[in-house]
């Protein structure tokens, strides 16, 4: 039986930790299958030890094609590489993950090898009777969640997002191979040259890195009201985030919106007020470490999921709670 891939990101020779979630979910698979689970990885000067963490953390066999010139991602060059990979190899199932480069990727190489693709995936599994990948995504607006499978093409492809499943322990006894490849000079494409990076420094940008996320969603009732939130987000130096909803009516610009439609999170901390906790919203804050909800309806949905809930008036509860954190700051400060 052909093997499960992950696709593997690299950044100036470091590995992204997206690299490590997509191997989690592979895993599972590549078990249930009864098969190996392969890391593919392209960049350059990517150390030894970096490699053989992916082992550690669930691999079985690690490609990584090294050259100069895959130091930085040019989807041209990049597709033609893993298109290569996978005419060579044949694996059964290709996840990548929902960043920039996967999203531009895996679409780019579905075309080139004849198969189909499901972007944004929350949930994967295998078809006992078939084997054939079962892949779950949000469709219609992200008010159902369908069940996506390719039977008559391989391999079969999807791209998962980021931050939505959690990294494998490491197990620095298990054993796997890696394995080295040269750069076939005939797939370089010279059209496309990296001249530089400009670096993102508006306050969301890091929102999925951030370890506390601080959310409000409709019951915050207007724009204004989310000077709490700041002030909330301030003693634990977290970011700011949103619903759905309350980016619709326009108090947070859309790189703030936590859920299925926004970005999926999972910080140590995620404090929420006023959210009711929709399936999307759940889905995308569901491995945070502690979630804490503030909503004045104890059968919100947002309290099946939280680790602590307070229910009353968020409008009463959230000055109190900055009252008593600006207090105890004070005093650890004296």
């Amino acid at each position: 039986m052909s093997h499960v891939w992950t696709i593997a990101e690299q950044s100036k020779g470091k590995l992204r930790a997206v690299s490590f979630e997509l191997l989690s979910r592979g895993r599972k698979l590549a078990d249930k299958m009864g098969t190996k689970l392969c890391a593919v990885l392209l960049g350059a000067n990517v150390s030894d030890e970096s490699l053989q963490e992916l082992i550690y953390r669930g691999a079985d066999e690690v490609y990584f094609v090294d050259d100069h010139r895959l130091e930085n991602f040019v989807v041209e060059t990049y597709s033609n590489v893993l298109s290569d990979l996978i005419r060579q190899y044949k694996p059964h199932t290709i996840l990548a993950a929902a960043t920039s480069s996967g999203r531009t990727l895996m679409p780019h190489v579905a075309i080139q090898v004849t198969t189909g693709l499901t972007a944004d995936c929350t949930e994967l599994d295998i078809e006992e009777e078939t084997n054939h990948l079962l892949q779950t995504r949000p469709a219609i607006g992200g008010n159902i969640m369908a069940t996506i499978k390719t039977p008559n093409h391989s391999p079969q492809m999807a791209t998962v997002r980021p931050k939505s499943s959690r990294p494998l322990a490491l197990e620095r006894t298990r054993q796997g191979k890696i394995t080295r490849l040269a750069l076939k000079e005939e797939l370089l494409d010279p059209r496309v040259q990296v001249i530089g990076y400009r670096e993102d420094t508006e306050e969301f940008a890091n929102i999925e890195e951030a370890e506390v996320v601080v959310a409000g969603g409709k019951g915050m009732k207007k724009a204004e009201n989310f000077t709490l939130l700041r002030e909330l987000a301030s003693h634990f130096n977290g970011v700011l985030g949103a619903s759905r909803d309350a980016v619709d009516r326009g108090w947070l610009p859309y790189p703030h919106q936590v859920g299925l439609s926004g970005k999926t999170i999972s910080p140590k901390l995620y404090i929420c007020a006023g959210v009711s906790g929709s399936i999307q919203h759940l889905a995308g804050i569901k491995t945070s470490e502690y979630i804490v909800a503030i909503n004045q309806d104890p059968d919100a949905n947002i309290f099946r999921l939280a680790d602590f809930g307070i229910v009353g008036n968020l409008f009463e509860v959230i000055p109190l709670i900055n009252a008593k954190l600006a207090a105890r700051k004070q005093k650890e400060g004296e």
